[in-house]
């Protein structure tokens, strides 16, 4: 895809209920491609399998001669799409346990500078890793195994081999799906028409039709989610937008985070000052909906309705924070954007009601949202280290004391909104030489248009 071009995801929605028996129909669709990736995660998800997921076609011959195609009756459009769907995560599964183990030896004080290099070798040249865990001997071609055999003379092989045998061990787990509301489907499996879409089912040329909220008309793979307790479906359609550029986006901004109020920036604006109100009432649905779901739980009261007004809740927060976001855009004009590392969740506290309000924080999207919307106006993201940040005087960098909202510093008697001093640090430090920051891995998600510190 050129770099002016990225891709975001577009949805549809049913404009009618989807009758049960179509419902049942796609239901059975998704069962068997849950199936499918349970079958392929298990057979190909260790070690021994390793040789055989790059690139795929191993698997894929392999899985063509096991007959669990004719045992589940599934059309080949959807099978192969289960294969090599359940292939790309069992990938990224792989990417994160080498991740984990690369943390993990660099923490390790028992390791020499050599020890850590070596060990990094293999996790970054695979036949190495691959071959170090199955307890072959490692034969890499021309250059590659005089690099491995310089650094495999200067250290203890036996080991690190076994110290990477034991992490991976702790850390690699075999993936596994028990979520039927869902399938991707090829172009080979549908076609749009009549102001809806025609979907292939199990049965030999049958298609069951669903009408749509819009006539647009796509050619390329989807993804079918299911709503079966709303009669509903919602399409995920991947496009490709063009990347606008904008000559007065010029401004430097550092914001900060917040529970009730979304944004705030370093000059005092704000953005999303209804965001707590909207998911105050939602947790507070939520709290009310889980108590009297467990009063009644006896009588089965059912929960159609409890996840309908649920998506409802959802896509209001979703519809807010996007508007929000758009309007940060359209007044700040910012060419660069610096925003705090956020730290992970906490466990929950003794106080239901504010965990609920917690759970709720949209903050995670929040970040995804704000992360499309820089790359799809070719603004930078840089993201900082966030350790200390909103405790510290963005005027003379003491230490300060944050009451009911408020920063004052006791030190030069710097007093501002608490927010506002957070967002005056975020931009300091992303403006500053680097040493207080570090990478957040958003290059590798967004390599054409962030700047990661």
């Amino acid at each position: 895809m050129p770099q002016d071009k990225i891709c975001k995801t577009v949805r549809q929605l049913n404009k009618e209920p989807v009758p049960d028996q179509d419902m049942k129909r796609l239901i059975e669709i998704a069962e068997d491609y849950r199936c499918v990736k349970n079958y392929v995660y298990q057979r190909y998800g260790g070690i021994r399998s390793l040789s055989k997921i790059y690139p795929g076609y191993t698997v894929q011959n392999e899985m063509t001669d096991s007959g669990l195609r004719i045992r589940l009756c599934m059309p080949a459009v959807y099978f192969y799409l289960a294969v090599f769907d359940a292939l790309g995560d069992i990938k990224s599964q792989w990417t994160r346990t080498k991740s984990e183990v690369s943390k993990r030896l660099g923490s390790n004080e028992g390791f020499t500078d050599e020890d850590r290099h070596y060990l990094r070798f293999l996790l970054k040249v695979g036949n190495a890793f691959r071959q170090v865990l199955n307890g072959e001997q490692v034969n890499l071609p021309g250059k590659i195994q005089a690099q491995y055999m310089s650094l495999a003379a200067r250290v203890d092989t036996h080991r690190l081999d076994r110290y990477l045998c034991r992490q991976v061990r702790k850390c690699h787990t075999t993936l596994h799906t028990d979520s039927v509301l869902g399938f991707s489907i090829s172009e080979r499996a549908y076609r749009y028409g009549d102001h809806g879409i025609y979907i292939s089912v199990k049965e030999k040329r049958r298609r069951i039709y669903i009408p749509l909220t819009d006539n647009n008309q796509y050619k390329r793979q989807l993804h079918i989610k299911l709503y079966p307790l709303e009669s509903g479906i919602e399409i995920h359609v991947p496009v490709d937008v063009g990347i606008r550029s904008h000559e007065d986006y010029t401004g430097q901004v550092g914001a900060a985070f917040g529970m009730h109020t979304m944004l705030t920036t370093d000059q005092g604006r704000c953005y999303g000052e209804d965001l707590g109100r909207y998911q105050l009432e939602y947790a507070d649905w939520l709290r009310m909906q889980s108590a009297s779901y467990q009063r009644n739980r006896a009588n089965n009261p059912g929960r159609k309705k409890y996840y309908a007004k649920k998506r409802r809740y959802e896509e209001q927060l979703h519809s807010y924070i996007n508007h929000e976001l758009n309007r940060f855009f359209q007044t700040e004009k910012p060419g660069v954007v610096y925003i705090p590392k956020l730290p992970k969740p906490l466990g929950g506290g003794v106080n239901r009601k504010i965990n609920y309000a917690v759970s709720v924080w949209q903050r995670g999207y929040i970040r995804r949202r704000l992360a499309q919307k820089c790359k799809e106006e070719s603004v930078e993201l840089s993201e900082v280290f966030g350790k200390g940040i909103s405790s510290m005087c963005s005027v003379c960098g003491a230490e300060g004391i944050k009451k009911d909202g408020e920063f004052s510093c006791p030190a030069c008697g710097y007093r501002e909104a608490e927010k506002i001093n957070t967002a005056c640090n975020v931009k300091k430090r992303g403006q500053g030489d680097g040493a207080q920051c570090r990478s957040a891995g958003l290059q590798a998600d967004y390599p054409h248009t962030f700047h990661v510190l």
